[in-house]
């Protein structure tokens, strides 16, 4: 069972309410653990089969520790007064290489420009009108490319 983080969100058209010198009151619930492909999922604009295939790549990022480490690093402290340098990168394990190695798979794939979409939406969690706008494209064009590149996607994890 997906995981549920409901919070209540003014929506970002209402403003003050210029007869009444008030805030607007109207707010809509969002699930804050809901991904942007599993946004498009529930609204049935990506299928399941390109859903599939952009969790698997979601799977590998994660596996691959690829994302940016965001917590203190808790090794011992060396000994030696001398040794104070910058710690070392932590060594990768092989389930963490194999991941890596199918993510990158994955990527060249999908193709340079698709594959940096890809990486946007799914494994840094970017909206479609952020990824819309860094990209610079139209408004409500990124869904076509998505879907291209999940389609792509899923031709290379050979899913049908």
């Amino acid at each position: 069972m997906k995981t549920r983080l409901l919070a209540e969100r003014p929506l970002p058209q209402d403003g003050v309410d210029r007869r009444k010198k008030t805030k607007a009151v109207r707010s809509v619930t969002v699930n804050l653990a809901e991904s942007p492909l599993g946004w498009l999922r529930s609204r049935a604009l990506v299928n399941e089969r390109q859903y599939e295939a952009g969790e698997k790549l979601r799977g590998d990022w994660e596996r691959g520790g690829l994302g940016p480490a965001v917590t203190m690093r808790w090794d011992a402290a060396p000994r030696d007064k001398a040794a104070r340098a910058a710690p070392t990168v932590g060594v990768a394990t092989l389930k963490q290489v194999a991941a890596r190695r199918r993510f990158d798979a994955a990527a060249a794939a999908a193709g340079t420009g698709l594959a940096d979409l890809l990486w946007r939406v799914i494994c840094a969690g970017e909206g479609m009108r952020e990824a819309e706008r860094a990209f610079g494209w139209p408004a409500r064009t990124g869904r076509v490319v998505l879907c291209i590149a999940l389609d792509r996607l899923a031709d290379h994890y050979r899913i049908r």
